[in-house]
């Protein structure tokens, strides 16, 4: 019988798995067993265990760890739990030959956007955006695109709570300036960001709506900054994404106005 506050064995090794994360893909034994404050030995056992189904793999070279090849069986599992995701996929591969940048599919997730599809632009110099990308919903077009666009309730409780830390030297870290923001993406209908999540990305990202008006998801260009300032070249990808915005809306229900080029 497990003592009071000492985990199980399926709780360590779920804490073992959330211990891979976007920073920190790769662990020894050692390492991980000082972060999670277990024995090597435990590390160990549990880490053989999850290798054993394919949740865990072993860097031939390093010897270290890393996560398995099995996630990729889920990620159509968990795509298709999403009806927007598959409206979007033809509407994203359209824009992404329109406008030849990175698109991608980002929805709510707890306090976090989350990516859930993306469409790689073919040119050699791209921003990319992998499927499974979280960031906060301060920094980033397709953050405070969500933001913008959530219930007023929601927005508040999350500018209350939330530190804003800065992601880069243009992450918007005032709780003021940040409220101006989100005024400003609702009125104009999309968001634009530069540089604020990570350096050298530019982005544009409109909300999709349901038919009740409510927020399902930000559609989003990835652009290089070179791209990015080009301004006739800003505007048409804008103007694309615009109309994909609206189409994609309207496929989900939605039949009031939607934003347009101002």
């Amino acid at each position: 019988m497990k003592r009071e506050g000492q985990p199980n064995a399926i709780e360590k090794a779920l804490q073992v798995l959330l211990a891979f994360q976007v920073d920190r893909p790769h662990w020894g034994v050692r390492e991980l067993a000082a972060h999670l404050g277990f024995s090597p030995a435990t590390i160990q056992r549990v880490l053989q265990t999850l290798k054993a189904y394919h949740f865990i793999d072993q860097d031939p070279q390093t010897q270290q760890y890393r996560l398995g090849p099995i996630y990729y069986r889920f990620l159509e599992v968990l795509q298709s739990q999403h009806a927007i995701v598959q409206e979007a996929g033809p509407v994203m591969r359209r824009l992404a030959l329109e406008t030849g940048e990175t698109v991608h599919l980002n929805v709510l997730d707890g306090r976090e956007r989350l990516c859930v599809d993306s469409v790689e632009s073919t040119q050699s110099l791209k921003a990319g955006m992998p499927v499974g990308n979280r960031s906060p919903l301060y920094a980033g077009a397709s953050s405070k695109c969500l933001l913008a666009f959530a219930p007023k309730a929601f927005v508040e409780g999350y500018l209350a709570e939330v530190r804003l830390s800065p992601l880069t030297a243009n992450t918007k870290v005032d709780p003021e300036e940040l409220r101006a923001d989100i005024a400003a993406i609702r009125r104009r209908g999309w968001a634009e960001s530069l540089a604020e999540r990570t350096l050298g990305l530019g982005s544009l990202s409109v909300p999709i709506f349901s038919h009740n008006g409510h927020v399902l998801a930000a559609l989003s260009l990835a652009l290089p900054e070179l791209r990015f300032t080009d301004s006739e070249h800003k505007n048409r990808c804008l103007e694309q994404l615009l109309k994909a915005g609206g189409e994609l809306s309207r496929r989900m229900g939605w039949r009031g106005a939607y934003p347009t080029m101002p």
